[in-house]
């Protein structure tokens, strides 16, 4: 048995058991919802809704409350000094399809939801800025050294670079003073 739903302006056809990701919605994790904009189910028998199908549910499990990857918007009109940029994550709620209940019956997901613990990632994070402390310390911190030395560097390129354009300067000048010498 699959349900069209709509969530967040757009619709989604759904299965109990399945993943998906809709428009925010203020919930906290792991709180069951049911959502009743249902617009058909489908299955042995099809019942389509005007505009929704009447005594039909899809209850869901909120597994996570996250931001979309960042968009960037870049705006430029040419020859104008006109360039904005800016950026755009998008917030979204990760939902689990427990159930699907219709005039016809009911139908339950096998699987459970699994709900995102951001305790867990905290305890994750600790642990691996611990462990990566010990093997700096271990070490002794080899590291340094190398990065000053390559700062080192630098500054002679660039004094190189420098000198080069000095001499197409002089070049120039002489030209210029050869053509103004033959008119007269």
């Amino acid at each position: 048995m699959y349900a069209i739903i709509r969530a967040g302006g757009k619709q989604y056809r759904v299965q109990p058991g399945d993943v998906l990701r809709i428009e925010k919605v203020e919930a906290d994790l792991g709180t069951e919802l049911d959502l009743t904009d249902v617009l058909a189910i489908g299955g042995d028998q099809l019942l389509v809704g005007e505009p929704t199908v009447k005594n039909a549910k899809v209850t869901v499990v909120v597994t996570n409350q996250r931001k979309a990857p960042k968009i960037i918007i870049f705006k430029k009109k040419r020859r104008q000094g006109y360039r904005r940029l800016t950026g755009h994550r998008q917030p979204y709620t990760e939902i689990f399809v427990k159930a699907i209940s219709s005039p016809a019956g009911t139908v339950t997901a096998e699987g459970k939801a699994k709900v995102f613990d951001p305790a867990k990632k905290q305890e994750r994070v600790e642990r691996k800025a611990n462990f990566q402390a010990e093997a700096g310390a271990a070490a002794g911190d080899v590291a340094a050294p190398k990065k000053t030395a390559a700062k080192a560097k630098r500054p002679a390129k660039k004094a190189a670079a420098k000198g080069g354009a000095k001499k197409k300067t002089t070049k120039t000048a002489k030209k210029k003073t050869a053509t103004t010498k033959k008119k007269v």
